[in-house]
């Protein structure tokens, strides 16, 4: 039976999935340091994380039995990538699944900002009445700005415009725009405007500490600022004076640069304290909904790759499907280097020991080709042994007897 190891708690239904298909799951509440993890996973060919594990080039390599990594959320920067790529290590995780559940939690923190509701919540429970509009807003007329215009920035710009805001956006992709909402030429040109910045930019290198003095300095005097992307792309010391400096009128932050490891554990931060800042445990799309969503699509991805070979939506595999006929007696799963000329000497190789291939598929991405091959004749040992000897060779799985709702996958 094959194990899976399930860090940080994602949604039980993730077990169920694993069970019915006889995967073991092991859960572990928190996350693991790299040394932890390294040693934990000896025994396990599947993990499952969420967004404080980081998965480190060291953790792969002590580790090559590994076959895949499921990210129960949307971002996989925690992960090496690239190294995770060279071992033949397939990844999947949540592009999509807890999108809206992010969006609610913008929209009703630019609600409470702007109606300073932290403000008057603050100093009821201090036991100070102070019943005033003063700088108390409605949102309908204000213009939000919004900076990564990708699934989690449109969506958030359609809800905000039905609820009356204008939308401006910044992206360095092309994006089409939703309703009436206007692209701006540069992320400055968004500051300048908005009454409300938004940030929702993903986990690229490049996006680290991409907000600071410079762009708080050229935001409106009295603007708001929300953070539910990633937690180094702003610098929290700037955006502390920007708040006691007056020029910022609140914020927002669900996400920090350094974050407790498990539910518990002690945190801190210069902006803990401070009346007109919103702070959430990185809870953006933590709600019932979202996790069951979440650990419902990666947990089956991850089932489709073992039993089926599949890799569709993987973050870092090409994405084939191979449907098998009703003759396919086994399935021939090779991630390899891709180089010219790999795919013509697998099927030199089955021809030679008399292997009949009767479905195949190939796919490449950058350096790595993923070629699957389905047998309907008996599989030698001999091509078996040879293909996984190839020099450009990565990874093999043989998987018996193929079907639309495959048998459990073993090993060659």
């Amino acid at each position: 039976m094959r194990r899976a190891l399930l860090l940080e708690n994602p949604h039980s239904v993730a077990e169920e999935i694993f069970t019915a298909h006889d995967i073991e799951a092991v859960y572990h509440t928190g996350a693991m340091d790299e040394d932890e993890l390294a040693s934990a996973l000896k025994d396990f060919e599947i993990l499952g994380i969420r967004s404080k594990t980081n998965v480190t080039e060291k953790v792969l390599k002590a580790n090559p039995q590994l076959c895949t990594i499921g990210a129960f959320c949307i971002g996989t920067n925690q992960i090496d990538v690239k190294q995770a790529s060279a071992q033949g290590v397939t990844i999947f995780n949540a592009p999509y699944s807890n999108t809206r559940s992010v969006v609610e939690l913008a929209i009703a923190e630019i609600i409470a900002l702007t109606r300073r509701l932290t403000v008057r919540n603050s100093l009821l429970h201090r036991g100070v009445w102070d019943k005033s509009a003063a700088g108390s807003h409605e949102i309908r007329g204000r213009t939000l700005g919004i900076i990564g215009y990708g699934n989690i920035g449109t969506q958030l710009s359609v809800l905000a415009e039905a609820l009356g805001m204008k939308v401006i956006f910044y992206d360095i992709a092309e994006r089409l725009a939703l309703g009436n909402a206007q692209p701006m030429a540069t992320m400055e040109a968004v500051l300048r405007e908005a009454d409300i910045v938004s940030l929702h930019v993903d986990g690229s290198p490049q996006n680290t500490a991409m907000f600071g003095k410079r762009e708080f300095d050229m935001m409106k005097p009295g603007s708001l600022f929300i953070n539910l992307s990633r937690g180094f792309v702003s610098d929290i010391d700037d955006l502390v004076e920007a708040l006691e400096s007056g020029h910022l009128a609140g914020a927002a932050v669900d996400v920090f640069p350094a974050e407790p490891k498990k539910n518990g554990d002690p945190f801190s931060s210069p902006l803990v304290g401070m009346d007109n800042v919103i702070l959430t445990p990185h809870v953006g799309g933590s709600t019932e909904e979202a996790q069951l969503d979440i650990g419902r699509f990666v947990a089956n991805k991850i089932v489709d790759y073992v039993r089926s070979a599949s890799t569709d939506m993987s973050v870092n595999m090409p994405n084939l499907v191979l449907t098998p006929s009703q003759s396919s007696r086994y399935r021939v799963a090779l991630i390899h280097r891709n180089t010219p000329g790999v795919l013509a000497l697998v099927n030199q190789t089955f021809a030679e020991h008399g292997a009949n291939i009767n479905g195949q598929i190939l796919g490449t991405n950058g350096g790595i080709g993923y070629a699957i091959t389905d047998i309907s004749s008996e599989l030698p040992i001999e091509a078996v042994r040879s293909i996984d000897e190839m020099e450009d060779t990565i990874r093999m799985r043989v998987l018996r007897k193929p079907t639309q709702d495959m048998a459990p996958a073993a090993n060659a």
